[in-house]
């Protein structure tokens, strides 16, 4: 038994190990999210300035989100019994191909309402291909592995080059276009959205020729069934599946009223330059690289939920720095704790995964992101509101209220997944 122990424990910190151990999906997948977060993290330092630069408003920017928002959680369901039906390989090219679009319109855009449909078109196809991604996860990896494959992903590959992009797009702004404040020139911009479309296209490439056609579902799958039905009849399943639909709202609350203003925020209130605003998300990816593996490993051998209740609360600190400090240097520890965020997203979807039967788990994400996006959208619209009219610094503490009164009271009542086993007959009636 000791040397079980032990030789899983070694297993874990090998990671080249760990790495061909899994299934080669599961690999493609880190290949294709690690190139979309570089190609992503040249261009978020400066993408809300970019479209504000082009002539919109804090409150159209608010809306911008909020309708690629409705529009991905609106079609999750039905694009969850696609996934269930036919595998996610169809749907993640067709999401590529409309994130493609998105980085196209930003690129070419002289007004705001074209970049404004590019923000459309990522929302949605970020939607459309993560969803892909959670269900290869979810499928790939086994309980005992799955936080720490996960954080494999968003740490050791996306987490390096997620690191990379804003230190490339901070240099490439300061010494190729000879920008040395936050930038004034949405032209000065543009250029990055070329190089992460280029990006796009390879990611695109890579699964085109690389990834299976697996599937995991059973043959009587393929009949067309009605997702609204399906949706209840999953909540119905397990009380802890309608507790996760909350905990998930909260959690995706930052796509929508922290993420889109923190660089405005920090530009505009805390006058951070070019080169800082890229040191953020810099020291964000950091973040990620030096301690998300290690918290994967955390999660499984402990635990998801104490290791999710850390991530969490660190990121909040973060935002609390971002209201309080005066001291624009204080905002590269900001970005340091928003990295948390990202670590926590991965650990979150492991209890997402862990509470459904593998049958259902394109249904169940789709269930999650319509619940999620359509709450986010709300929030999207009322944000940029509310930074217009109140100021910033409130976004970030209606944020910080939901997590302390909603999420986290909700997360101490969930059992541990780590060896949640699921009631496969409860979930019957998905099968007929």
């Amino acid at each position: 038994m000791e040397t079980d122990t032990t030789q899983k424990q070694t297993n874990a910190l090998n990671i080249p190990a760990f790495w061909k151990a899994q299934q080669r999906d599961w690999r493609i997948t880190v290949i294709r999210t690690s190139l979309e977060r570089l190609g992503y993290k040249i261009v978020l330092p400066y993408l809300t300035i970019y479209i504000i630069l082009l002539g919109a408003t804090k409150t159209q920017l608010g809306f911008v989100t909020s309708f690629g928002l409705i529009a991905s959680g609106l079609l999750g369901p039905f694009i969850g019994q696609i996934i269930d039906r036919h595998g996610p390989k169809k749907v993640y090219i067709v999401g590529i191909l409309i994130l493609a679009g998105g980085y196209l319109a930003f690129a070419s855009a002289k007004v705001w309402q074209v970049a404004a449909l590019g923000m459309f078109l990522h929302q949605l196809g970020n939607g459309v291909g993560g969803q892909s991604c959670a269900t290869i996860c979810g499928n790939c990896l086994k309980n005992c592995d799955r936080a720490k494959g996960m954080l494999i992903c968003e740490s050791l590959a996306a987490g390096v080059l997620g690191m990379v992009g804003p230190m490339l797009s901070g240099w490439f702004l300061v010494n190729i276009m000879k920008v040395s404040d936050s930038p004034t020139d949405p032209n000065s911009i543009r250029p990055l959205f070329f190089i992460t479309l280029t990006i796009t296209i390879i990611s695109l490439l890579v699964v085109v020729f690389k990834l299976s056609f697996a599937r995991w579902t059973t043959s009587s799958s393929k009949e067309r069934r009605n997702v609204i039905k399906d949706a209840v009849v999953i909540l119905k399943a397990d009380k802890n599946c309608v507790k996760w639909l909350f905990m998930a709202i909260v959690g995706n609350m930052p796509v929508a009223m922290v993420i889109p203003y923190v660089q405005i925020f920090a530009a505009e209130t805390k006058q951070a330059s070019a080169e800082t605003l890229a040191g953020m998300v810099t020291a964000t990816a950091l973040t990620s690289v030096v301690c998300g593996y290690f918290f994967g490993i955390l999660g499984d051998k402990f635990g998801r939920k104490k290791v999710l209740t850390c991530t969490i609360s660190l990121y909040l600190i973060g935002l609390v720095l971002l209201i309080l400090t005066k001291n624009p240097i204080m905002l590269l520890l900001v970005g340091i704790l928003q990295g948390f965020q990202e670590i926590g997203g991965p650990l979150a979807a492991s209890i997402q995964n862990e509470l459904v039967p593998h049958k259902v788990m394109g249904r169940w994400v789709g269930v999650v992101r319509f619940f999620s996006s359509m709450f986010s959208a709300l929030m999207a619209a009322v944000s940029g509101i509310v930074y217009d009219s109140l100021g910033g610094q409130w976004i970030f503490i209606i944020y910080i209220a939901c997590e302390l009164c909603i999420r986290l009271p909700l997360l101490f009542s969930l059992p541990e997944t780590l060896h949640h086993q699921v009631d496969e007959k409860a979930f019957a009636d998905l099968d007929r």
